[in-house]
């Protein structure tokens, strides 16, 4: 492993577009990271294969191979790798697809270089601080769930994966079941924004909507993660 003490933490940046990827390269130099740089998805499959990365900032819309087809290589090897997104496509389906391959977050173009130094060192920060998966569990009204291997399974609905943020999520609403947690909180808590009031992302609503979409019945009348108005989330879990 990478020696955070020693070392300075790198990021591959993935960019076809010369002016974005020089624009990006300086602000994350500058604000103390080594990088690298690529520009189309053959070339980051190979680069973010070889695990020498901190996280990867990966565009969506790349030659050769997209960013989706990256992430999902990526992720295939090294599940816990780091990833954000960077995308022009502001649909739900497009920002959903990243998030299920197991992106950790996305940034949607034009974007704030504030906003984006910030997601990236409260990504940084989380990796560094998670506890390991075989230390924690949940507990979940007819479900059977492995932490460890992201998986759960029922009666009802068989078998479904989880990536990893979708069991952080998980395992940090069941470790507060006594209460609504508001998205605020998960924003700070899971993706680590130190200030997440500053922080414009949908990212918490599409995980739970994901989450809900495996767990529940009826996703459109949960019963285990319930939205409570105003107060936030609350997932009902066995004791």
């Amino acid at each position: 492993m990478r020696d955070a003490m020693t070392k300075k933490q790198h990021i591959l940046i993935v960019e076809d577009e010369p002016a974005i990827h020089a624009g990006l390269t300086d602000v994350f130099v500058y604000h103390g990271y080594d990088v690298t740089v690529v520009e189309d998805g053959e070339q980051a499959v190979v680069e973010g294969l070889t695990g020498e990365y901190d996280l990867i900032l990966l565009d969506v819309m790349l030659p050769k191979r997209n960013g989706f087809e990256v992430c999902e290589a990526v992720r295939a090897r090294y599940p816990a790798q780091p990833i954000i997104m960077l995308t022009a496509r502001i649909s739900d389906e497009d920002i959903v697809a990243g998030l299920r391959l197991g992106a950790d977050d996305y940034v949607t173009k034009p974007f704030s270089v504030e906003q984006l130094v910030l997601r990236v060192g409260a990504v940084l920060r989380r990796t560094e601080a998670h506890e390991p998966a075989d230390l924690v569990s949940v507990r979940l009204t007819g479900w059977e769930v492995d932490v460890a291997s992201l998986s759960a399974s029922s009666v009802s609905k068989g078998a479904v994966k989880f990536t990893k943020k979708e069991m952080d999520v998980l395992l940090y609403l069941a470790s507060n079941q006594d209460r609504p947690v508001p998205r605020e909180e998960l924003l700070a808590k899971v993706w680590g924004y130190v200030h997440a009031e500053l922080i414009e992302t949908r990212t918490v609503d599409i995980h739970i909507a994901k989450i809900r979409k495996k767990i529940e019945d009826d996703s459109s009348q949960p019963k285990l993660l319930q939205t409570v108005r105003g107060a936030g989330y609350r997932l009902t879990t066995t004791q």
